[in-house]
């Protein structure tokens, strides 16, 4: 066959490949934001107005786009609509409803209430089912000292088992496990606080990954019995959202909303001591992690020792693994921390410190009761909800 010939046929080949990817690509584009709709996460869609994204620091310029906006450069979070308010959460501290016993032991009585209907605002106009403890994601943090009794009443508001299974030391029967709440059934875990340390507790129904990955986690904080010394106390919880359902995470959070702390910089005072709980609750990604920029931490691993492990300014964490840093800025100035991980920074873990020597750190926040999220009536309220449902 003359050559001519020859190449005439393959650009005629190579042309029609590239409409037929062309076509492909664009039903793909359209099965993508279908499905997105049909799973429960809705994405607002932008009009042909460009919009500000960006703009951290000189490597994160400010750019613009007429697509789909995960990092607004004005970030307004909606506390009605929001999963959470980080700004709230971060220094929040549940002690729960405190009374003795006849022998005279501290205790502490918690409500947890699990709902999985909720839709909320997991990022500026990007809404998403979530499953909670209480309304929000990450749930309430829980606090008491060693030795005490807690109590938790637990109630399944959802249309799914349901149950909580709290990190650290108690009975069989009150570890969450085996015995599931369904739908609008109610249980009380009981057991004596131990040992000191930060723990996660969580869902334990399967499937577990879904459970987690949709929000039912929280803090449960074990103070040692001779406080530790006067500090800045905050909590940090490193999470994730799969917004499209592929066991990918599309976007990453510390305390539930990406880029939170980048848009407001937590406060903090030059020469305090600060003490920073730290959870990693991430779902898919086999590993997560903490860096602090320009300066360095003691770190205390699962915070069940008074003596530091290491000096570092990076941790690195499993999920589930947890553990206390301590710190202060000898310097004034602005400074992040992050996820050394740069697709996770990138996708909304990244924070920043503002640290002063003219202010005053807000003290943290303590709750002497335990209201919970009534889910029915878009509210909190204090009495434990009655129900006809019945433990599994």
């Amino acid at each position: 066959m003359p050559r001519h010939l020859l190449l005439i046929g393959l650009l005629t080949f190579i042309g029609s490949s590239i409409i037929v990817i062309g076509l492909i690509s664009g039903v793909y584009k359209d099965f993508i934001l279908n499905s997105l709709s049909d799973n429960n996460t809705v994405i607002s869609s932008t009009d042909s107005s460009d919009a500000s994204i960006g703009g951290h620091v000189p490597g994160y310029p400010i750019g613009d786009t007429s697509g789909t906006i995960i990092d607004p450069i004005d970030q307004v979070v909606d506390s009605q609509n929001s999963v959470v308010d980080p700004e709230k959460y971060l220094r929040e501290f549940n002690y729960g409803r405190v009374s003795t016993t006849p022998n005279g032991t501290t205790l502490r009585e918690f409500t947890l209430v699990a709902s999985d209907q909720l839709v909320k605002e997991i990022s500026p106009g990007v809404s998403y089912n979530v499953w909670t403890f209480n309304g929000t994601v990450p749930g309430p943090t829980i606090r008491a000292t060693e030795g005490d009794v807690v109590r938790i009443n637990f109630v399944n508001n959802g249309s799914l088992p349901h149950s909580l299974h709290t990190h650290g030391i108690h009975p069989a029967e009150m570890d969450g496990v085996f015995e599931m709440i369904s739908p609008g059934g109610k249980f009380t875990y009981e057991f004596v606080a131990e040992p000191f340390g930060v723990f996660p507790y969580h869902c334990h129904m399967t499937p577990l990954e879904e459970h987690i990955a949709h929000g039912l986690y929280g803090v449960y904080i074990v103070d040692p019995k001779s406080p530790r010394a006067p500090a800045d106390e905050m909590v940090m919880v490193m999470n994730g959202y799969d917004t499209d359902f592929d066991t990918e995470n599309n976007f990453y959070t510390v305390n539930g909303i990406p880029y939170y702390y980048m848009h407001h910089p937590i406060q903090i005072e030059k020469d305090k001591p600060v003490r920073l709980y730290l959870v990693n609750m991430l779902e898919f990604d086999p590993l997560n992690n903490f860096h602090l920029h320009a300066n360095m931490f003691n770190y205390y691993p699962s915070g069940t020792s008074l003596q530091p492990d290491e000096l570092t300014d990076i941790i690195s964490l499993n999920q589930g693994e947890r553990g206390i840093m301590e710190f202060k800025y000898k310097f004034p100035g602005k400074y992040m921390f992050h996820a050394h991980k740069t697709e996770f920074a990138e996708k909304g873990w990244m924070g920043t410190f503002f640290v002063d020597d003219k202010i005053a750190t807000r003290n943290s926040s303590q709750i002497d009761n335990s209201p919970f999220y009534d889910t029915l009536n878009n509210s909190f309220v204090t009495k434990i909800p009655q129900t006809s449902g019945a433990r599994m």
